[in-house]
């Protein structure tokens, strides 16, 4: 067994390494560690009812993660980009699909029709790191490739909302519409509901704890509790876990969410899609590898047309069009998952047979994209005409939140500055853990949000790594906090320049050596202000207090090392 670990646990790591030099994603990495651990090529393991189980969770935090990025508010501000655009890609794939499924299959209607949705969505996972190490997730291609994806979250709703139909039950098109869509409209309004009068109140009072195992109990308490009330209303448990995550989404507390559960999902979804990998049968696949091939081949170009068709009708430019209809071409991991939730459910409207082979070609179209815009990149770049095309940045009223400066820590100090850079029109985000402090500071109209400012991934969350922050103010009173925060801020942004705030000499120095381009001790700089009001009201120009005071301030307050003999006051 511990022998057999081992070789599952390199076959990761390799795959992992290869794949992610490629820039493709660890999804892929995870399906294919699946297949080669499992019965047919290494029998590394069997899928036993503890993998099934662990797997299932899987399911459940991959549900949780995509509603996790579906905010109302934020749906409102990009509507007409996502429900134009967006709702126009995927009408135009399922469309172009529909036709050729039905006449190459045996399928009925309403199983073409569900494949066609299914594969017009794209993989959000690949997509969005794809943008982020291209840097174009704050383009005018990334905005626009970002909302369709966030339109084709949105869509899971529905999607699920009707499995019931395709677990067998006698279809009208009429009255399953107005279910469905009665279905959808009264969950969302629900979660805004439930979120706002009933999950804030909640974990306001977890969050005082300042316990993240409390934390994340109720985040995991609030994904089981729906899936529980979804199931005994007849209605998927994947879907009461994407509720959930739209639940958090709505909250203040949404990226320290996002932030804490992020390993235990990731080690979840690693199991699922390693279970999934085990679970194909490559004896079906091996002898239709030419339908595998074909059909991923197919897929590919279809959406492509599809998606660059429908961009340019919207009057997107050419280079934007082509690049956006390249990053959506692929299926996605919503598809995988669908199918998996109907197998596992014992619905049928694909062949069992069929749904292996729709897998392998959505892995295979998931492995293509990276080397399709490879490919792209390199004919951009050996020709004049196409490299004089770039992609526009978007322009500075953008909705978003797009900080030019991070402060962290929204004590009386980050107030003040967050006063001040609100005064002057500066873009800006505050970070705390004092639910009290965000509270007040949100009722007055400042920009705080709940997080961890030592968790790089929180910072990441809120906008550090981009072009765009341009500064950080680290004004946390614990010294040990502050330096964690230095030193998480340092990983996620090497170059961004960080002034922090400290209680005295030694703090200030400890900060500097981290590598803050200013930190200000606050003892030292109030009695220095005294000071100059007592020189002043002596009579001392004003110019000589301040060379003074300058002169003092100067190689970090080294003149005032021996005048100062209690370095905690």
């Amino acid at each position: 067994m511990s022998l057999s670990v081992l070789i599952f646990f390199t076959i990761v790591f390799v795959l992992v390494f290869l794949l992610r030099t490629m820039k493709i994603g660890a999804v892929v990495a995870f399906l294919v560690a699946g297949i080669i651990a499992g019965p047919f090529v290494l029998d590394l393991f069997q899928v036993d009812s503890t993998l099934t189980f662990l797997g299932d969770l899987g399911i459940l935090f991959l549900w949780f993660t995509i509603g996790l990025e579906i905010n109302m508010k934020r749906l409102w501000q990009m509507r007409r980009t996502i429900f134009g655009f967006g709702a126009a890609q995927v009408l135009m794939v399922a469309v172009m699909l529909f036709p050729v499924l039905v006449g190459i299959t045996t399928w009925s209607i309403l199983g073409a029709i569900t494949v066609s949705l299914l594969l017009a969505m794209s993989s959000t996972s690949e997509d969005m790191q794809l943008l982020t190490d291209r840097n174009q997730l704050n383009t005018t291609m990334g905005h626009q490739t970002f909302s369709i994806l966030l339109f084709q979250d949105l869509l899971s709703i529905p999607l699920l909302a009707m499995l019931p139909v395709f677990a067998g039950r006698s279809f009208n098109f009429g009255a399953t519409l107005v279910d469905v869509a009665v279905t959808s409209v009264t969950l969302i309004l629900g979660v805004v509901i439930v979120g706002r009068f009933i999950l804030n109140p909640l974990m306001r009072r977890v969050a005082r704890l300042k316990s993240k195992e409390a934390f994340l109990l109720v985040v995991m308490l609030n994904i089981a509790l729906w899936a529980v009330v979804l199931d005994l209303m007849g209605l998927p448990v994947g879907l009461g876990a994407f509720l959930a995550g739209m639940l958090m989404s709505e909250t203040i507390y949404s990226h320290e969410v996002r932030a804490e559960i992020g390993p235990y999902a990731l080690l979840f979804l690693s199991l699922f899609f390693v279970a999934l990998g085990m679970g194909l049968n490559l004896e079906i696949l091996y002898t239709n590898w030419y339908i595998v091939v074909l059909g991923m081949v197919g897929l590919v170009i279809i959406k492509f047309l599809a998606l660059f068709m429908v961009a340019r009708v919207r009057h997107i430019s050419l280079n934007d069009a082509r690049l956006i209809a390249l990053v959506l071409s692929q299926g996605g991991e919503f598809a995988l998952l669908m199918f998996q939730t109907m197998k596992s459910s014992g619905i049928s409207a694909v062949p069992p047979a069929h749904q292996e082979i729709l897998t392998a070609i959505i892995i295979l179209s998931m492995v293509s994209t990276p080397f399709l815009l490879a490919i792209h990149d390199r004919i951009m770049r050996s020709t004049k005409w196409f490299a004089r095309s770039r992609t526009r940045q978007l322009n500075a009223g953008s909705k978003d939140i797009q900080p030019e400066v991070i402060i962290c820590g929204f004590g009386r100090v980050g107030q003040i500055i967050a006063y001040v850079l609100g005064a002057r029109k500066i873009p800006y985000v505050a970070i705390d853990l004092s639910v009290n402090s965000i509270m007040l500071g949100r009722e007055k109209g400042y920009n705080v949000f709940y997080g961890d400012s030592t968790n790089p991934t929180v910072l990441r969350d809120f906008g550090l790594g981009g072009r765009r922050v341009r500064a950080v103010v680290v004004a946390l009173d614990n010294t040990n906090t502050a330096r964690n925060a230095v030193l998480s801020i340092r990983s996620v942004a090497p170059r961004v320049k960080i002034f922090a705030r400290a209680r005295n000499l030694v703090e200030t120095r400890a900060l500097l050596k981290e590598g803050v381009k200013e930190a200000w001790p606050e003892t030292v700089e109030s009695s220095l202000m005294l000071a100059r009001g007592v020189l002043g009201q002596l009579g001392i120009p004003d110019s000589t207090v301040s060379n003074m005071l300058d002169e003092m301030r100067s190689e970090n307050y080294a003149e005032l090392d021996n005048a100062i003999t209690d370095q905690n006051n």
